[in-house]
């Protein structure tokens, strides 16, 4: 009898002991339930805001360059770009109708070229032009010789227009440039 109490006992031990290990193992399965939620909200939040970033940083990089200035000498095409690298920028990109009529004073040299191949006109970090602000009849690479592009602010120059305004000359011809950092 005494054996079969001891062994009653030893169960009732063993039976708290394991209703003790299931009780532990449920707190903690709360406590890591309540922190997989606060990492999966966090989370979230930093996806928000990651992607609140990305808009933002789209926004600016749509909205134009951080700055430009003009080379106070004129120059060559080759050496107005030069003038602008060495003040850490480079020859104006034009890609938008905003950015076009807002850079109007004189006629001075933009970023594009079509020096490597005839026609194909390239900016100046290699991407291809897509839509361009010409004179009427231009490009036209008068004389064969024609390969850089200005932006002519030529108003007496029938069919001038803020939107029409580009031309190839010859990359020696001397200008200023408009750079853009």
């Amino acid at each position: 009898m005494r054996m079969n109490r001891d062994l009653i006992k030893s169960y009732k031990n063993t039976a708290e002991e394991f209703n003790q290990t299931i009780n532990s193992l449920k707190d903690n399965h709360t406590d890591l339930m309540q922190k997989n939620l606060k990492l999966e909200t966090r989370v979230k939040d930093l996806n928000a805001e990651k992607n609140q970033l990305q808009r933002d940083f789209d926004s600016l990089n749509k909205k134009g360059p951080v700055c430009l200035f003009m080379s106070t000498e004129l120059k060559s095409w080759s050496d107005s770009r030069q003038y602008c690298r060495d003040r850490g920028a480079d020859l104006v990109i034009i890609n938008t109708e905003e950015k076009q009529v807002s850079l109007f004073s004189e006629s001075v040299w933009i970023g594009l070229s079509d020096r490597e191949r005839e026609g194909n006109m390239k900016w100046v970090d290699n991407s291809t032009l897509k839509q361009g602000f010409w004179f009427k009849d231009q490009p036209n690479n008068y004389g064969g010789n024609q390969d850089c592009i200005e932006l002519n602010y030529n108003r007496e120059k029938p069919g001038w227009s803020p939107l029409n305004s580009w031309n190839d000359v010859a990359c020696s011809n001397k200008k200023k440039g408009i750079c853009e950092k």
